[in-house]
């Protein structure tokens, strides 16, 4: 994997580019608003950085990011993520989203969402729990005292092993929440949402969550 393209580029996604970029990877970064307003952050990741439509990052990644506002996610593109790990950083924030029913009733998670819009892509849920300003500023190196961990959920082993690596290359330890359906116990809300944790008291924190419905 040489190359990550990111589908929405706001604060979750510039500062993974910023990551991506640092570890030695190239990055193709999109946002709803056109290439040419993200000049400055192209500028900024220089020359392993361009800029391009939502649909050619998508193509060009070997693996992508998808960091929108869970409203678009009908907008992602489809037939260039065939095949490929994406993976999720979205929440469901009804303020902004509005209301979506199977959210509300939790039959589902924002991640299965994802997945059932990308039938023929391996979604894996992983960054979103962690605020912006932190995923530049708390990694460590492995094996490092205190190093922070992050959460990943997802439904294929090959998928949810790259994504591992990428995070361990980008300074955090992994712990395994289990399939997408498991994504609910680092949303919102849950003790394992925001605060710096790591992989023992992280993986505590998942154990202790609990449904909206049960809080």
């Amino acid at each position: 994997m040489t190359t990550i393209g990111f589908i929405g580029s706001g604060h979750i996604g510039s500062q993974l580019a910023r990551l991506a970029v640092r570890s030695g990877y190239d990055v193709v970064v999109s946002n709803s608003r056109g290439p040419e307003t993200l000049s400055g952050l192209v500028g900024e990741l220089g020359p392993h950085a361009r800029a391009a439509t939502a649909r050619e990052a998508a193509a060009a990644g070997d693996l992508a990011v998808v960091t929108i506002p869970l409203k678009n996610i009908d907008q992602v593109p489809v037939e260039e993520l065939s095949g490929k790990t994406v993976v999720d950083t979205n929440n469901y924030y009804p303020q902004r989203d509005g209301s979506i029913r199977a959210l509300d009733t939790e039959e589902t998670t924002t991640a299965e969402m994802l997945q059932a819009h990308l039938p023929s892509s391996h979604v894996v849920k992983a960054f979103n729990h962690i605020y912006a300003r932190d995923l530049t500023s708390d990694p460590l190196p492995a094996g490092a005292p205190d190093r922070r961990a992050l959460v990943i959920a997802g439904d294929d082993g090959n998928a949810k092993a790259q994504v591992s690596r990428l995070i361990d290359e980008f300074g955090f330890d992994v712990v395994d929440a289990g399939p997408l359906a498991e994504g609910w116990r680092i949303q919102r809300d849950t003790p394992g949402y925001g605060p710096r944790l790591d992989r023992a008291a992280l993986t505590q924190a998942l154990a202790d969550a609990k449904r909206y419905r049960d809080m």
